[in-house]
């Protein structure tokens, strides 16, 4: 009986043992990365001063719905809607919204940064992008009316 059971727990720690490396393999392999790139014009913009002092306030609202263009910035490819709220006065807002795209749509959310480039959690999708996760990174162009959306979304 000791012998059954000394057998059933190697063969248990071998099948155990060999499970956690098909994992890893399978997670080191990494699954499939599509990259997207577009171009926000950011027309519609409106900055809600929420205090009503007439000056850019932590807590204040910026929503928008814009159009997104290709990456040569000449066709409209899709739209977006959200919004940010302002956490840190000239540092940072932190903002949600999501990109409509023909095959599905792309949600996003983290802090959009006064200066500099600002990376942002891929937080789910519909369509083509049903599950998706990644990042986006965006990049301001012309003066901040219009940004590059990079995305790297892993579904």
């Amino acid at each position: 009986m000791r012998q059954r059971f000394r057998i059933f727990a190697v063969a248990a720690t071998i099948s155990a043992f060999a499970l956690v490396l098909s994992f890893v393999s399978v997670s080191s392999a990494g699954p499939g990365v599509t990259k997207i790139h577009v171009i926000e014009h950011a027309t519609t913009d409106v900055v809600i001063d929420t205090d009503s002092d007439g000056a850019d306030s932590t807590g204040d609202l910026l929503t928008f719905h814009n159009e997104l263009f290709d990456a040569d910035n000449v066709a409209v490819v899709g739209t977006n809607q959200g919004d940010c709220i302002r956490i840190e006065v000239g540092v940072n807002w932190e903002c949600r919204w999501i990109n409509f795209l023909e095959d599905g749509a792309i949600t996003v959310e983290g802090p959009f940064l006064d200066a500099g480039p600002s990376t942002f959690a891929v937080t789910g999708g519909t369509g083509a992008y049903r599950g998706a996760a990644g990042t986006m990174r965006l990049v301001s162009n012309a003066d901040g009316t219009e940004f590059d959306f990079i995305f790297r979304v892993i579904t």
